[in-house]
């Protein structure tokens, strides 16, 4: 049987631009992920590695217009967006190469041998090495960022690891584009292409998940599609690291002293944040807890306003789209489920931006409300209008895992007095903002892009410096020659290493 044909398609009018591929077959997979494994020794060489990001970050740059007019062709993400987008992989790609310079990721210790300890401590000497190859499965809504050149691309390879994408089928023409890129950076640095190579097809994904030389996965997308793939990647002979972003809600409280003081300022930013993209950011504002009366009455017409006047956007695809146009209409036909702006269809290929309202009371316990705690995807969000700090308390407590929880106070409660609060949100999240929003993921040294589940599989963070511990593992040498050592474990530290030794940093 002949391989299934993988077609780039329009999401403006759904109709198909060009056949880019093939599905990869089980061969081809096992092809693709040997080779792979055979270019592991080729990234040892830390020079190098670093050398091979940044000049992927340069080709990426010195693409631009042809990358933003594939990516756009088939996301219908608008240029700006992506010209911020590529901004943004071509810098997580040169901070990558800046960690993999100083080195530190490395988490050196040296414990000298003593004799005067009970018990003695013999000579130990640890340090991380790379777990081998990793599966990265791209993003839907990030054609750059979260897809072949982006964060869990950038962050293995850093590691030392080579990767095999699984290209999303949404945007096929502009994984292949960035991933010969990639492979011609890797080429001007002496390194094998196959350090990074791109399959496609459903199948080729589950394959992939179950190669016996993947050592790990990173995954950006669903609930359902990332669960499948973490419960595979469990079930193996030998299982793997999972490290899977799936979905969130990402919670909002505004409390009744914040939504007096400033009312039309957080509607508003509440309108743009949660319709940012046609709501299609996975930090997306979906559940908003704010007061009943007449200061959440202020609030509710500022984001009237906001969201009536953000006009129909198109969503990555058709599927997404009838999703999103079903999902909205079941949750809005819920009892005490009022639209003030009725979120839907917009055209034929389009949606329109909306929100619902609903009684807080509604989701203090179980019940058929609880759809209304789940993520849907695309711009539309619920506003929960709450009576007493109480009915806060029993609806935070029934959140499922998130990304992040925002919280927005007035002045006044800066003094500690809503300390309370955040302590009730920090649970449910990895991020929490105090008077801002959600979208928008600085990539910086101190950012957790992750959290409980749903929201991931695991404790790690999927952008900034620390995502590179995902990929590594720790090793002790004890009482090992000077001479048989790593280089990076030798004493006189000839690569000058941060380390800390015999507890102390050097």
């Amino acid at each position: 049987m002949a391989a299934a044909p993988v077609w780039s398609v329009d999401p403006r009018t759904g109709n198909p631009r060009e056949q880019v591929a093939v599905e990869a077959t089980a061969e081809e997979v096992d092809a693709a992920v040997r080779a792979a494994h055979a270019a592991r020794g080729a990234l040892a060489d830390r020079t190098v590695r670093a050398a091979f990001l940044r000049t992927a970050a340069d080709l990426l740059a010195e693409a631009q217009e042809h990358v933003i007019e594939a990516a756009d062709a088939e996301t219908a993400l608008g240029p700006a967006r992506l010209t911020g987008e590529l901004a943004r992989t071509a810098a997580q790609l040169r901070a990558f190469a800046e960690v993999v310079d100083e080195g530190a990721f490395l988490d050196i210790h040296i414990d000298h041998e003593d004799g005067s300890r009970t018990p003695p401590w013999p000579d130990l000497r640890r340090y991380k090495i790379p777990l081998g190859v990793v599966a990265v499965y791209a993003a839907s809504n990030f054609p750059l960022a979260f897809s072949v050149p982006g964060g869990d691309t950038a962050s293995a390879l850093a590691a030392g690891c080579p990767v095999v994408v699984k290209a999303h089928p949404d945007h096929p023409a502009t994984s292949e584009l960035c991933a010969s890129l990639l492979r011609r950076a890797a080429a001007q640095h002496g390194l094998p292409e196959d350090v990074l190579t791109v399959v496609h097809g459903f199948e080729a994904g589950v394959e992939l998940v179950k190669h016996p030389l993947v050592s790990a996965a990173g995954f950006t997308g669903s609930i359902r599609g990332g669960r499948a793939l973490f419960d595979a990647a469990a079930a193996r002979p030998a299982p793997i690291p999972f490290h899977g972003e799936l979905g969130s809600l990402n919670p909002v409280v505004v409390t009744e002293a914040a939504a007096a003081e400033r009312a039309e300022q957080i509607g508003a930013g509440l309108g743009s944040s949660m319709s940012m993209g046609a709501g299609q950011f996975c930090t997306k504002p979906g559940f908003v807890l704010a007061p009943a009366g007449e200061a959440g009455d202020q609030l509710l017409k500022s984001l009237t306003e906001t969201v009536s006047g953000t006009g129909s956007g198109v969503m990555l695809d058709h599927r997404m789209r009838d999703a999103f146009v079903q999902g909205v209409a079941e949750r809005a036909a819920l009892p005490d489920v009022e639209a003030p702006v009725t979120p839907g269809a917009g055209g034929e290929h389009t949606v329109s931006a909306g929100f619902l309202t609903v009684p807080a009371h509604r989701l203090a316990q179980e019940g058929p409300h609880d759809a209304l705690l789940e993520e849907c995807f695309g711009p539309v969000t619920v506003v929960a209008r709450y009576d007493s700090a109480d009915e806060i308390t029993a609806v935070l407590s029934r959140l499922p895992g998130n990304l992040t929880a925002t919280l927005q106070i007035a002045t006044e409660e800066a003094d500690g007095s809503a300390a309370e609060l955040l302590a009730q949100l920090t649970p449910v999240a990895g991020r929490v903002l105090v008077n801002g929003w959600p979208t928008g993921v600085a990539v910086a040294p101190a950012q957790h892009h992750g959290g409980p589940y749903p929201a991931t599989t695991s404790t790690s963070t999927s952008v900034g410096a620390t995502a590179i511990e995902r990929w590594l593992r720790p090793v002790s040498y004890q009482s090992t020659p000077e001479t048989l050592l790593p280089p990076e474990l030798r004493e006189d530290n000839p690569q000058n290493l941060p380390r800390r030794v015999d507890g102390r940093r050097a």
